[in-house]
């Protein structure tokens, strides 16, 4: 069978309990646990529950059997599918119990890391390539310079990290996300990695997009049901954004003392995607801080994470990272810093002739008629208020507040000078001194 889904190899499933790669004991914990947990009693219904194939699945079934721990009902199930139904011993109940208290973790088995570190490399952002055509294609709602796509696309392609700085209201967080719809290849995430015994849980629906793969016919499961290692789910290449909130100690693993498990920090489960760091600068923790917590990471693809026990451990960084700042970045980072960002892009303000094609864009979008003389105002009288410095974000705020303005009036849309006065004074506010 062809494991390679849209490029990218996809994890094959286990055949037999030997390529597991994990301890018997917790292997067949998690069994017990999760018949106890979910009621399940047949192999077709442990095998999904626990992410594993029919023979696996039967082999760890087999084991607890052969400790007392499962016994079989002594009857085939109803329903005529002529399976065996199992349950719990009373030393296997007091087994899931006892393992259940020293960690909640059951359902599906987890992905030893070493083997997690060889599907990374087979679905690296490193080894994706992007054209131009697919990068205007995620930007086409933006009117971009050439130039800029020309420093974006070998940025991308070569998987590195990028700082993205200018003024405010220029479109950094629509280029990040462009960057991101860019990419529409599949890889698989895993729904949890094994660490020296410890479960770290990655999977997470907010972060990752799954892909809806088709029913297998259970009638043929044993059949179809080895396209890949159902431990992972197919999902989009995730994307994790962060702005103001960001703090490091949202970049280390997150201990759940009920439960005794971890959950990934944002940058794993980020693999394989883009981790985008918005408004930096304004974080709680200076920028300098947060950029060297990602110097070992950005420049030898590998982390180093810590259990609660102080032991640190490696796993694999395989993330594009996105800085995006209205700050220059001089005055938030050190040259060292610096050094380490491999692509430094200015996203500024549009020129006139830009500038124009936007509104034009915006305002036939909205459906709002265009007219010169309100043109010539806005570009001969208001702008040079403000030194012509132009901004994406300007024709749609002034368009929006114009067209507010018409239906407030009861008044067909339009645009006049009068109405683009009304609409900049909301634009800007004026400084003055308020008098308490």
């Amino acid at each position: 069978m062809n494991m390679e889904v849209a490029n990218v190899i996809a994890p094959p499933a286990p055949k037999r309990l030997e390529d597991m790669q994990l301890p018997l004991v917790m292997m067949r914990d998690i069994v017990l646990k999760t018949i106890f947990r979910k009621n399940v009693e047949t192999v077709a219904e442990i095998s999904p529950a626990i992410c594993l194939p029919i023979p696996v699945t039967q082999e760890l079934v087999d084991l607890a059997r052969t400790q007392k721990l499962i016994e079989a009902t002594g009857s085939m199930m109803a329903g005529g599918s002529g399976e065996m139904g199992y349950q719990l011993t009373d030393a296997g109940k007091a087994r899931a119990l006892d393992a259940l208290a020293q960690s909640e973790y059951y359902g599906a088995m987890p992905v030893p890391l070493e083997v997690y570190q060889e599907q990374v490399k087979r679905q690296s952002i490193r080894n994706i390539q992007i054209s131009r055509e697919q990068l205007t294609g995620a930007m086409g709602h933006l009117i971009l310079p050439n130039e800029l796509l020309d420093h974006l696309g070998p940025a991308v392609s070569a998987g590195r990290s990028i700082l993205m700085y200018g003024p405010p209201g220029n479109g950094k967080s629509s280029i990040s996300n462009g960057i991101r719809d860019a990419m529409g290849d599949k890889i698989f995430i895993p729904r949890a990695i094994e660490y020296a015994g410890q479960v770290i849980t990655v999977y997470d629906p907010i972060v990752h997009t799954a892909v809806e793969e088709e029913a297998d016919d259970p009638n043929s499961l044993r059949r179809t049901s080895g396209r890949f290692d159902t431990r992972y789910v197919r999902c989009e290449r995730p994307t994790v954004i962060t702005g103001g909130e960001l703090s490091l100690s949202m970049l280390d693993l997150v201990y759940n003392p009920t439960a005794r498990t971890y959950q990934a920090p944002l940058q794993l489960k980020s693999s394989g995607g883009i981790f985008i760091v918005d408004d930096l600068g304004r974080q709680a923790e200076p920028p300098q801080a947060l950029v060297n917590r990602w110097i070992v990471p950005l420049e030898e693809s590998k982390d180093i994470l810590a259990l609660q026990s102080g032991e640190k451990f490696e796993v694999p960084f395989d993330t594009l990272v996105i800085f995006s700042t209205n700050f220059h970045p001089n005055e938030i980072f050190d040259k060292a810093a610096l050094r380490r960002i491999f692509f430094k892009i200015k996203i500024d303000g549009p020129e006139q002739e830009d500038y124009l094609k936007i509104f034009a864009m915006v305002a036939k979008k909205r459906g709002m008629p265009l007219d010169q003389d309100a043109l010539i105002h806005l570009l001969k009288v208001k702008y040079p208020e403000i030194d012509n410095v132009y901004a994406n974000y300007q024709p749609i705020f002034l368009i929006d507040q114009m067209i507010a303005i018409c239906e407030f009036e009861g008044i067909p849309y339009q645009m006049t000078p009068a109405l683009i006065d009304r609409a900049w004074a909301n634009m800007f506010v004026k400084e003055e001194t308020i008098v308490h």
